[in-house]
């Protein structure tokens, strides 16, 4: 587009010749930045794999298995390319592992690096170490995926689910910043919506994005994939076949679910007992159940009450996107284009020295810098902006906000795990809470390069 145009005066022309020429630069004008990307009709697979681990290789303090942690997978194909939608119940995905399933994928199923999605429910119930079998299931689910590819159409809608609440307050009784409900605080409600389908009208897949932290069943100790688990598994019982809902974690880094009871009675229970044996622990959070009393019948109410919230709350989610399938979805798309991009962006990094969970201001020094991998998949008219990191709500509604691109979700924890700990919005490191103060960044740097660098993948990919 460096070349000059010619001006010709219109007097040198008839005024069907002048009509002509506005006729064609409206038409120049209204091409899409993205005309250059190759369309074909669209090819959907899904399919899942039970990854739950055998009862002989849970951890020594597991009580068992609540319910299955599975691997789950939607690939899909336009003739010119292929992508990946895979998630995994787990806390995390570990970058090395990343790695190695993304270089498998492109040479065994023609999923390049940049189009393999792999996203982590973040459930706080399932083991982060797992035996040599693991990375193989993964693959065999998105394997099977492509296996299962026929011509299929999509469609993108959003609804809203109110199962979510901003994590931080401020403590009534020390007038500190606590983890706890704040129905005020900032909290995305969004619930992100694909849904694909054979050309007969039969489902094969739902991808679906929320923001909220699987913490529920936590305090029980067991094998869980927490409120993504009860879900995907009520999707999956209502669309029927071999239909497979994949969750997508959401800027779910200052999110918790709206009813939890760590943060009341159990915590309370737990403060107690930790002091009769001489140990505060007032501002701090024992990982999982540490410490609980089971024999406790108050604390076995519970737990049990624990079980309950997390189906209910899964199957409030999970009937939101029901809803949306039927009533929020636009024009299904069946001609579409694929794109796909990573890049990498690093910001200043800093040192915790001292402890406590939250209310007071951390003690830090200078540390290496840090860096976070971004990445973006395009499938028609839907775009997916991934980071590899807990990020706070603000950021994602940010960039949803700037993105040129209505149909635009936000996936975190996905293409590995940034050494960062959480990534607060720049706004929220004057308060003290836990997540400020465990972050290893400095403050100043990763909203602006997360959406910025999100956005450069957009235009990007747009100019592919």
């Amino acid at each position: 587009m460096g070349e000059k145009m010619a001006v010709i005066h219109p007097s040198s022309f008839g005024r069907r010749s002048l009509a002509l020429i506005v006729v064609l630069m409206v038409a120049f004008l209204s091409i899409p930045a993205n005309a250059t990307e190759e369309t074909g009709g669209l090819q959907a697979g899904a399919a899942k794999v039970d990854i739950t681990p055998a009862p002989d290789s849970l951890p020594p303090q597991s009580h068992g298995v609540l319910d299955p942690l599975y691997a789950r997978a939607i690939v899909v194909d336009n003739g010119h390319g292929r992508a990946a939608l895979v998630t995994v119940d787990a806390g995390a995905i570990p970058t090395a592992l990343w790695k190695r399933l993304s270089e498998r994928a492109a040479n065994e199923l023609g999923i390049a690096p940049d189009h393999f999605m792999l996203t982590a429910t973040h459930t706080h119930s399932a083991p982060f170490v797992r035996n040599d079998g693991y990375e193989a299931q993964i693959f065999e689910a998105v394997r099977a995926a492509v296996k299962r590819l026929q011509p299929a159409r999509m469609a993108f809608g959003t609804g809203k689910s109110w199962i979510n609440v901003n994590r931080n307050i401020v403590d009534p009784k020390t007038h500190r910043w606590w983890e706890g409900p704040n129905y005020d605080g900032a909290s995305d409600k969004t619930v992100g919506v694909m849904r694909f389908e054979a050309l007969s009208g039969d489902p094969i897949g739902v991808y679906y994005n929320y923001a909220v932290h699987p913490v529920i069943t936590g305090n029980l100790d067991m094998v869980s994939a927490d409120i993504p688990g009860a879900a995907s598994n009520y999707l999956e019982a209502s669309l029927g076949g071999d239909a497979v809902a994949v969750w997508s974690s959401g800027a779910s880094g200052d999110q918790n679910p709206i009813f939890f009871n760590q943060t009341y009675d159990l915590r309370e229970i737990r403060i107690r007992d930790y002091a009769a044996r001489g140990e505060d622990i007032s501002n701090s959070m024992p990982p999982g159940g540490e410490g609980l009393d089971r024999g406790n019948p108050r604390v076995q109410l519970l737990l049990d009450q624990q079980k309950q919230v997390n189906s209910a709350l899964g199957l409030m989610l999970a009937e939101e996107v029901l809803h949306v399938m039927r009533d929020n979805l636009q024009r299904p798309q069946q001609q579409v284009a694929i794109g796909g991009a990573i890049k990498s962006v690093s910001c200043p990094g800093r040192k915790r020295l001292d402890q406590g969970r939250a209310g007071y201001a951390g003690s830090y020094e200078d540390a290496d810098p840090v860096p976070l991998k971004l990445s973006m998949l395009k499938i028609g008219d839907v775009v997916i902006g991934g980071v590899d990191a807990e990020i706070f709500t603000l950021i994602a509604q940010r960039f949803k906000r700037e993105s040129p691109y209505a149909n635009t979700m936000m996936v975190t924890l996905t293409g590995g795990m940034a050494p960062s700990g959480y990534i607060p919005n720049d706004a929220a490191y004057g308060q003290y809470t836990f997540e400020v103060l465990s972050s290893r960044l400095k403050p100043g740097c990763a909203e602006d390069s997360i959406v910025n660098g999100l956005l450069d993948l957009e235009q990007e990919i747009a100019g592919k």
